[in-house]
């Protein structure tokens, strides 16, 4: 039986022959069953060869390969964590840093396997022709995928959020930022549901970053009656805004009459305050203006509409 010649640089076709003679030994040493039971022995002695053979020949490199491997990955895994404790990546956003090292990885690991294979004696230019050939066929089959890649790689450089940010995509459910993947990017609601977007998806629709500012404005709209003073209203209004902590002074707040609705007057009400503290100032303004109202006689109109009949003469 012939060794198959697995030697590094060994020309294709040569490997094909070689690969081709091996196979044809093989099949005719197992195919060829014993007619009796005295030719078990010799039968059974024959594949114990066959099995030997190739086990000395190539068990060496399967093993060097195999170890290669092992050790390989488990390298990778250890440098991935000394680069993500290193000073030189501490000035790097966290989502950013995340997905150079998963990028890494997958980079590294399969450098690896090339590497195994090289040494189980596969022929380097036939590696290289299988993955481009596999390249191409991958690329076609995950065109999506690969623009999901190409969408990631571009909120990397662009930066328009990061991971711990409250996020509104396309006018969707918003939340906070949870991982931003090599594929995809996962929020979480206020409410605790998971929401997954391609990354092609947030790169071509419209965000709404909530957490990029320090400061946000709370803006309110609060009706009154005809029938009510308008410098008391505003002098309430501000009375309730000056004595929340939580309001900033500066930029100073907005209280005014905006509009002469059709049953209302209606004022228009902004406040600024720290952007954590936004729903706090939001729900407080519309409980402590409502109380108010109510301690100083301020009505807050039903919709309502006069109608006049004239009689026929």
């Amino acid at each position: 039986m012939k060794l198959l010649p697995l030697a590094a640089g060994i020309d294709t076709s040569e490997a094909a022959t070689a690969i081709s003679e091996a196979l044809s030994d093989v099949k005719d040493t197992v195919t060829d069953l014993p007619e009796s039971a005295s030719e078990i022995g010799d039968y059974l002695s024959g594949v114990f060869d066959v099995i030997a053979e190739y086990a000395i020949s190539y068990g060496g490199r399967l093993l060097a390969a195999i170890v290669l491997l092992l050790i390989g990955f488990r390298l990778i895994k250890v440098l991935n964590k000394k680069l993500s404790s290193a000073k030189a990546f501490n000035k790097i956003e966290s989502s950013t840093k995340n997905f150079m090292f998963k990028v890494f990885d997958v980079v590294a690991k399969v450098f690896i396997v090339i590497l195994a294979a090289s040494v189980m004696g596969v022929p380097m230019a036939s590696v290289v022709a299988v993955i481009g050939s596999a390249g191409l066929a991958i690329g076609l089959a995950l065109e999506g995928s690969l623009g999901n890649i190409a969408s990631g790689v571009v909120l990397m450089v662009t930066k328009p959020f990061k991971e711990g940010d409250f996020i509104i995509v396309g006018g969707n459910d918003g939340g906070t930022v949870d991982d931003i993947g090599i594929f995809y990017t996962s929020i979480t609601t206020p409410d605790n549901r998971r929401i997954v977007y391609p990354n092609s998806a947030i790169a071509g629709a419209t965000l709404v970053n909530v957490s990029a500012e320090k400061q946000r404005r709370v803006d309110h709209v609060f009706t009154t009656s005809y029938n009510a003073d308008v410098n008391k209203v505003k002098s309430c209004i501000e009375d309730v805004i000056a004595k929340h902590d939580l309001i900033k002074k500066d930029p100073e707040p907005f209280v005014r009459l905006s509009k002469h609705g059709d049953s209302a007057l209606e004022f228009t009400v902004r406040a600024w305050c720290e952007a954590d503290d936004y729903w706090t100032v939001y729900f407080d303004l519309l409980e402590q203006v409502k109380a108010a109202f109510d301690a100083n006689g301020i009505e807050i109109p039903y919709p309502q509409m006069d109608v006049h009949i004239k009689e026929k003469k």
